[in-house]
Parts: C-alpha cells; structure tokens; sequence
C-alpha cells in the first residue's frame, strides 16, 4: 500500500458537505479480498477492535486494504472523541488506486488518524505491535488542544442553529461570524463590540472596586498592598480573615482566601506574587461562591461554585480519592472538558497541613476535605445551576457591576450565603468582574439544568432574523463563467452594492483590485467574504480548486451554471469524462441556499439534470423558449430566460420581462450566440437576488465587452480597418463557440493566433486547430510561455497534427514568443480582414495588442 497524496477538504465537496481529509492510495494487486476471516484481518481487530465493518453493507466488491485505510482513520477518530460518520473509498480509473475520503471534524486530527490508521495496517500486516492505546490518548489530547473550546463552541452552535455562517480566523478561540459588511466576531465568551479599555478595568481588581463601590455596588474593603508588612496590617484594619490575590490575575490563580494568621498570609502572599507583580488583601466575606453571567442588560444563568473537594471513606488516602475523582470523564487537563481535574500542587498540600493532614492521611467515612479554597472550575472545582434561585436585586446589582466597568459580556463573582435574598440583606458582596468569562459552569453544570447561554451572546450580536449573509453567487462551468462572473458583479453594483468578485484574474471589492492571479479558488472566496466593505459577493468556482479543497463558502444564494463541455481539463484528477464534469460542478447547486435558487442552462442535458439536487428554486435559461424543458418548467410555475424577437425576455407563469439585445453590447446585437447566453445567465442571476429590472437593463447596457471590463473574453479592438478579437479561448467547445461568432462578422480573409494549454489531453488540443482549420485562412501557432509538464515542443506538435487535412487553411506558420507571433498576425492584415488571437498571458498581450492598436498606421 502507497499513499500517494492526503489533502484536507475544507467545505462542501465532491463527496460530502462536511470537511474530510482525501487520500489517494495505490495498492498491489495482492492487497485486495483481505477481510472475512482472513489472517491479516485477524491481525487487524487483534490491534483495534473497534474497526468494525471493514465494507459497506450491501456490497459484494473484493475488500483492498484502501477500504481498511477508511474504516480504521474513521473509527480511530470515532474511538478518539470526533463526532465523524462519513466515508468512502472510490476506485479510480488507475488500476489498483483509490480515492479514500474520511470526515473530520478538527484537521489535525483527521491528517493524524489518516497516518495512524496507514501505521496499524502496516503493523497487521508484517505482524508487529501497534500500541491502539497509545494512539487513542494521543488523538484525544491533539483534539482537546486544536478544537475549539466549550464556550466557543458554545456560541458558534447557537449562531448555526440560527443559520449564521462562521470562519475561524487563528488556531485559538478567534471567530468571524457573518459575512462582508455584516460579520461580527467574537474571541471565546468575548464580542467585537467590548473596548480594550473595560478589559483593561476588569483586570485591575483594585480599580473594578473602587469603581463599583461609587457606582454603589457591595463590595468587600481591601486595596494593594506594598509588602507582607502592609498586607498584615490591612487585614488587622479590615478584620481577620481576609483574601489574598493577585491585583490583575484571571482564573483564580494565585487567589487564597480564608486566612487568618500571619503564617498564612505570608505563604499566600508569595503564591499571588507567582501571578503577578502586585498584590491585594481584602476582607473574607462568609458564604458560597456564586457566579453570575451578564450579556448585555441581562442576567442570563448563575452557578454555585464549590471547591475542589474528596470524600473519605475510611479506606483510600486523599491522593486515592483525588485520582478516583479524576477518573470522571468529564474531567479533563484544559479547558475543553465539563470539569477539570483535581490537583495537588501546592496550594492544596497547604490546605491540607493547615488541617493537619498530607495526602496520605486517610480521611475518615464521610469526612469532608476540602483541597483549596477558591472554586474556580479551572481549579478542579465544580458547579451547581442556580439560575431560577436568583434574586431580582442580586440579578439587577451583577448587570450594575457588568454595565459600571462596560463589559457586554460578563462574569460576575459573588460571595453570600443564598440567592434567595438580596445581598445588603446577608452581609454578601460582589467580590470580581470578570471579562471573557467561561461558560463550561452554566453549559454543564456538575449538578443542575444546563444553560445554553450561547443564544443570548448570539442574539446580543445579530438583531432577531438577522443571520449575517449577504447576497452570494456562485458560478461554474467550462466556458463562459468569467464573463458571466463580471457581468453579474457589475449588475450588483449598477444597485448600489459594493460588490466582491473572485474569478481567475483576481479578488475584486468595490471595483478595486484587491490580489491578482487565478483566484477562482476557495482562499479567493473566503477573503472576498471576509472583506469588512463587502455587500454582494460574486464568486467564479473553477474545478481545481473545489477538487483541491471544496467551497470557500457553506452555501450560496444562487448558483449559475452556464454549461459542461469536455475540454475542461478532462483527464487531470480522476475527471475523465463530461459526466464526472458535471457531478463535480454541481457541487454548487448542491449547496443553493433552501430560499435560493439554481440558474441552469436548459439546452445543455448535463446541466439540466442538476435541477432536482438543488434545495431552493431552479430559473432555466436558454435561446429556445420552446425547448423541452423550459415548456415543461415553466408549465409548472417556475421562472425561465429565454429570447424571442431579439430580446431577453424573463418569464414566470404569465409574467413577463423583457430587454432588447440591441441594448446589451457584448452580445453585438445579438450575434453572438455565447455571449447571449451570458447574459440570460446574468439577467436570470440578478432576478434570482432579488434586483430591480431597472437595474438590470442599466447594468447590462452599461456592460462592455473591453479588455478592462472582461479581459480576454472576446475583446474587440480596431488595427487600422482590421479587426481583432483577442480571447482566452482554451478548449474545443470554446473555440467552436468563437468560430460560430466570428462567422457573423464580414471579414475579407481571417486568420487565427493560437497555442495550446499544456494540461490538456492531446486530443483536446489537436482538435481546437481541427476545428479552426476549416475556418480561417491562415493560422500561426505559438508555444505558452509555460507548457504545464509538457516538453518543449509538444504542444505545437499536436497543434499541427490538429491540421493535417485543414480544408480551408493555406498558410500555416510557426512563431516561438506570443508576442512574435501577434506582431507577425498584425504585418499580415489588410483592411477588412479579421484576426482571432487567442492569447495565452493574458493583460501582457492584451496591453500589447492596445499599443499596437494605437500605432499610426504607416
């Protein structure tokens, strides 16, 4: 077995809408029928067990140890913690090679079982050990330290489950929700909206309660301290016992509370210094530690806290009773656990000797042993829901404190004795405001009802039915999808949006070009969503990068698909005929927003047949208004795009909609027949978001077909009475759509500038100058300036082989340099005639075809 390539897929995929890492995988002829009672499959459960079934059910194929590789990478991360359940092996058109893809829910997990799983077939394979266990603790502990924390994800679930998008911006508990002009973001229990400076002011003990004390908040005395001499003398002042703290410390480290001997105070006063440079002392306040949560002017859950603690039974020693109160699963090392284990690190060894005891002392039955005093969870502690127990003055006072420092979201740390009554009332006070509080206390509380105090922070962010999309377009196919892509963006603009655009000349916001290249990906896509100005987003989804790495988005409003021809790099991939083409590109339509809708070309068999995957509506288009299809759609109510007496006309049941093809430039009038079909995908896209029609008519007669506007997308420019159509025209069904328009232009002798894209397979390439041959009186070939893995000169030898037989063509010519090969194309032309260069560096030749164009003629 040989891995020949892992990738993590991102976003809704080839194979699932989760994420999942794909691995390639070749194995020997000899690796396959190995299940069933087989030694190697004996091996295999003797190492992992929990495997299970090594093939689907309902399958009668031979099992190859690619079927092994998926079982096992799943289960390991199953075994491990992960909610995954998805997976699949695919054979490939490579003989004994196999596409296994297996969902993940954290990638470093997911890329990490996939090795381990290749590591336990080896293992069962040459019969070795293989320590599962091992394996097992050590994805649990990569998963605990690269996933998201309970708070996090506490508030990402409920902003899903009111169908808000969210990205991940670092490794830690960063995340952006919502897109463009409408993203929030939040770190951990922490919104965007909160200053630096309530922060700064939560962190200052000192300063939080001088400032809640003007505000009238209870409050125990206390102040910093210089040294252990002023320290003892303040808690002689406000009266024994007192607290000891760190002034800006966070998570109750450092914190001893209940002291009163100067013996004490000297070893907490060193424990606090451990934490911070300054220290405070203030006055112990009797009672159970509570915790009260605020989100914005709201009270929303409270727990009481309790210390780490043990049980005696008579028997076990209190390091016996710690590590069987750690053996609770829902005690973990981080913070990604309900509860944290126990210590006995030297705050507890202290309070232990202060009662006389070490940790081998054995506590008597039902002896209660209390390891700290502070009942932070972060410290071992564990916590009570007493949310319906607070009083309305306790509530009002915590939003007081909360609203005193400026904090939306907040901890509130009170010492009394109950809820039940207010705090003046039974000598309690508000002890620490806390910024970026954790919510593992209220969202599983040791005893008690969880709170899902997700959905507050969430609704304090997105006012009720905002869910922080904006307008999206997705747009695939093999030709025309560029074109389409900026001529929808322009009609979202022509509105008022200020609108992002992704296709393979670069990332667009508001007109400016924000990064260059082919940025038909999904990075594209994520950073034109990201985008803070972005109201509309239009994104152009090439092949390779929803085979590379899925969507950049989770679901689009509409998705266009102009049409699936074989020249899209069939071949590469494993997409090796029209129809995996369409499967892949139909990914999109999968992913249609249930409100949106899906805008198909009707006359194209592959695209039509995506209708019934889309969750939202379909809008067909096409030139024929009498083609099956648009009958039978709009017959049951649904919108077309159709032309009828030179307009576009847009119908849903007796509605109509029209605009004159005169008035839409790139389509010459209507004789160009791709060019028309880019439009109604356009017309049918703005309709389906919602534009005015007014809108749309202005937009696609404002719409030109220029070298800025659609740059190498049949841009027509004038040299001295000749005329040249520059395109980026790479595959048959292209060129055939670009001879069928050049023939409606009158031309006295036409010629043709051509090469071919490496990464094509030969019969794509020879046969575009098949075609071209019988069209153009001359044709002159060029090498691109990159042969994309093939070896220098065979490309031009398939462009040739293409010409063999050329009916039409006399004069046949070969130029080494693009640029050569043009200036010799334009020495050639005389008025009249019509020169098709399909250019390969793109801005580079338009801008020299532009110079040569200006050039006075000699």
């Amino acid at each position: 077995m040989q891995i020949l390539r892992t990738r993590a897929l991102r976003g809704p995929n080839l194979w699932t809408r989760s994420t999942a890492i794909e691995t390639i995988v070749h194995c020997d002829a000899s690796e396959h029928d190995i299940g069933k009672g087989s030694p190697f499959e004996e091996r295999l459960r003797a190492r992992f067990p929990e495997v299970g079934t090594l093939m689907p059910q309902g399958t009668d194929q031979a099992v190859s140890l690619a079927h092994v590789l998926e079982a096992a990478a799943r289960q390991l991360q199953a075994q491990a913690g992960c909610h995954v359940t998805f997976s699949r092996t695919h054979e490939t058109v490579e003989k004994d090679t196999y596409q296994v893809v297996v969902e993940y829910t954290e990638e470093e997990v997911g890329r990490r079982a996939m090795l381990e799983a290749e590591q336990l077939i080896r293992a069962a394979l040459a019969d070795t050990p293989y320590d599962t266990a091992a394996t097992l603790a050590e994805l649990r502990e990569l998963d605990q330290e690269v996933r998201m924390g309970p708070s996090t994800r506490n508030i990402i679930d409920a902003a899903l489950a009111r169908g808000i998008p969210y990205r991940r911006l670092t490794s830690g508990s960063l995340v952006q929700l919502g897109w463009g002009v409408k993203a929030r973001r939040i770190q951990a229990a922490e919104l965007d909206m909160t200053s630096a400076v309530a922060e700064s002011i939560a962190q200052d003990k000192d300063l939080t309660k001088r400032l809640l004390h003007a505000a009238g908040v209870p409050v125990p005395l206390g102040r910093p301290v210089r040294d252990l001499e002023d320290a003892w003398a303040l808690a002689q002042e406000v009266g024994l016992p007192v607290v000891v703290k760190p002034r800006d410390g966070n998570q109750g480290k450092g914190v001893t509370v209940n002291i009163s001997t100067r013996e004490q105070l000297q070893a907490a006063w060193a424990t606090a210094l451990e934490y911070g440079s300054e220290v405070m002392v203030e006055r112990f306040l009797p009672g159970h530690d509570f915790r009260l949560l605020v989100v914005g002017n709201q009270m929303v859950a409270a727990a009481r806290r309790e210390p780490p603690q043990v049980l005696g039974d008579g028997e076990h020693t209190v390091r016996e009773l710690v590590d069987i109160v750690n053996q609770d699963p829902r005690r973990g090392s981080g913070h990604g656990t309900a509860l944290t284990k126990v210590r006995l690190d030297d705050i507890a060894l202290a309070r232990l000797a202060s009662e006389g005891m070490t940790p081998e002392s054995v506590p008597a039955q039902g002896q209660r042993v209390v390891l700290r005093h502070n009942a932070n969870l972060s410290t071992g502690g564990s916590a009570t829901d007493v949310t319906d127990d607070v009083h309305p003055d306790i509530a009002a006072r915590a939003v007081d404190a909360a609203q005193t420092i400026g904090l939306h979201i907040c901890g509130v740390d009170v010492i009394c004795e109950s809820m039940l009554k207010p705090l003046e009332e039974q000598g309690g006070g508000i002890v620490e405001v806390n910024a970026a509080p954790g919510l593992r206390m209220h969202l599983s509380p040791s005893y008690g009802k969880p709170r899902n105090v997700g959905v507050p922070m969430v609704d304090a962010l997105f006012a009720p039915g905002e869910d922080g999309r904006i307008p999206v377009v997705a747009v695939t196919g093999t030709n025309g999808k560029t074109t389409t892509t900026r001529l929808i963006a322009h009609l979202m603009s022509a509105h008022g949006w200020t609108t992002a655009m992704t296709n393979t000349d670069g990332v667009y916001v508001g007109g400016r070009q924000i990064d260059s290249g082919d940025c038909s990906g999904p990075r594209s896509a994520r950073n034109a969503l990201a985008h803070p100005d972005t109201e509309a987003a239009v994104l152009e989804c090439a092949r390779g990068g929803i085979l590379r790495e899925g969507l950049g988005f989770d679901q689009c409003q509409v998705a266009v698909v102009t049409n699936i021809g074989a020249g899209d790099h069939l071949g590469l991939n494993y997409i090796m005929t029209v129809e995996d083409v369409a499967v892949l590109k139909r990914v999109i339509v999968q992913n249609v927003a249930p409100g949106g809708y899906a805008v198909l070309n009707a006359a194209d068999p592959h695209c039509a047949a995506m209708a019934h995957l889309c969750p939202g509506k379909v809008i067909f288009f096409a030139p024929d208004r009498h083609h099956p299809v648009m009958i039978t759609h709009r017959a049951q109510g649904g919108r077309v795009v159709y032309v009828d007496e030179g307009r576009i006309v847009a119908a849903e049941g007796s509605w109509r909609e029209s605009i004159a093809l005169r008035d839409i430039p790139i389509t010459h009038g209507g004789l160009i027949g791709f060019q028309v079909e880019n439009a109604m995908a356009a017309t049918a896209a703005a309709w389906a978001s919602g534009l005015p029609w007014e809108t749309v008519r202005r937009g696609l007669a404002s719409f030109e077909s220029s070298a800025d506007a659609v740059p190498g997308r049949f841009n027509v420019m004038d040299y001295h009475g000749a005329t040249i159509i520059a395109d980026y025209g790479h595959n048959p069904d292209a060129i055939r759509a670009l001879v069928q328009a050049t023939q409606t232009m009158p031309a006295a002798r036409r010629s043709v500038v051509i090469s071919g894209a490496g990464d094509r397979r030969d019969q794509d390439i020879s046969e575009q100058t098949e075609v071209l041959g019988t069209s153009f009186d001359e044709v002159i070939l060029y090498q691109d300036a990159c042969q994309r893995g093939r070896a220098d000169g065979e490309v031009l030898a398939l462009l040739h082989k293409g010409l063999k037989g050329a009916s039409r063509a006399s004069y046949i010519t070969e130029i080494h340099g693009e640029f050569l090969a043009i200036d010799h194309a334009l020495a050639r032309l005389r008025p009249g005639d019509l020169c098709l260069v399909l250019v390969d560096q793109v801005q580079e030749s338009l801008a020299h075809l532009q110079r040569r164009c200006q050039e006075p003629h000699l």
